[in-house]
């Protein structure tokens, strides 16, 4: 079954097991989505949405102290006779020992957090879209440069494992080396991380595998990042036309979602990480407002226009 595992969401929010005799070995959280049941508490269980995890907070926990023992009892029965993730109660607050003896007989986890509801309920849905968000995995290189994350892709051997290198030398992170695992969390972001299994390793050919983080230090690594930049690195084709003004932008897809894009031709002596820097200074230039190229085509027109 896919998705995240539960034990996995307690280790991440430092949830305490209030239901240790409960198995949690095949128990998958499968949407980025919690619930509070507050309907649920006057007896409306139509359009429940068992499957999300359940936050029991101050405002649930203090309307369950309103209701006598047998309607308590009631409401937790019939909570869980569904196939609900885990139950979570927060703030510190001590779910009953009723509810603990119906939770392990129905085999749900219940965990308690010393969080607050609000900060606890957007942590959880925050790290939930990351980890079940649609996932690709392509080849190239991510790299932090000045906060932009530039995912440097071509052929095999073209030398992004060198630039890379370059950059980290001069400061930067890198993310990831090789093989890029690219998660959709929004319509508008793309997280790119790297596999367990290459995690900050990098391949250098005629050297072989150098271990980033123990070489460069903690600072040179990086876990996550959002691709806010493509660059694609080819061999200099005499025959074709490269962009010289960069007035059209251009821009590849993943996952349905667009990001801007540039190709750079290799040639001996281009020194390629500081072009790769200057193109991700220019980027958030681009984003601030400011966009060198149409800066020229302006003072261009002014020129035209007093010769005029």
């Amino acid at each position: 079954m896919s998705g995240v595992k539960i034990t996995d969401l307690a280790e991440k929010m430092n949830l305490k097991n209030l239901t240790p005799d409960v198995d949690l070995t095949d128990r998958y959280i499968t949407v980025p989505e919690v619930n509070r049941p507050a309907l649920q508490l006057t007896g409306y269980f139509e359009h429940f949405e068992y499957v999300r995890i359940q936050i029991i907070g101050v405002a649930e926990n203090t309307y369950l102290q309103t209701l006598n023992e047998e309607q308590k009892k009631a409401f937790y029965k019939q909570l869980l006779s569904y196939e609900i993730p885990c139950l979570v109660y927060t703030t510190s607050i001590e779910p009953e020992k009723e509810l603990l003896k119906q939770a392990n007989g129905a085999n749900i986890p219940v965990f308690c957090t010393e969080k607050n509801t609000s900060p606890f309920q957007a942590e959880v849905i925050r790290w939930l879209n990351v980890q079940l968000a649609p996932c690709i995995s392509i080849h190239g290189v991510l790299v932090d440069v000045y906060g932009v994350g530039v995912l440097i892709r071509g052929e095999s051997g073209i030398g992004k494992s060198e630039v890379a290198l370059e950059l980290i030398k001069r400061g930067h992170r890198m993310v990831t080396d090789d093989a890029v695992e690219i998660r959709k969390v929004s319509d508008d972001t793309l997280v790119g991380s790297a596999p367990s299994i290459t995690k900050h390793l990098i391949e250098l050919r005629g050297i072989g595998i150098v271990d980033v983080k123990s070489l460069f230090g903690v600072q040179s690594v990086k876990e996550t990042q959002n691709i806010d930049l493509v660059i694609t690195l080819e061999e200099w084709d005499k025959a074709k036309e490269y962009d010289r003004l960069g007035l059209e932008e251009e821009y590849t897809e993943f996952l349905g979602n667009k990001v801007q894009c540039h190709t750079i031709p290799i040639r001996p002596g281009r020194n390629l990480a500081v072009i790769v820097e200057s193109t991700a200074i220019n980027h958030r230039q681009k984003e601030m407002g400011y966009n060198a190229a149409q800066e020229l085509y302006r003072r261009l027109q002014e020129s035209l226009a007093r010769r005029d």
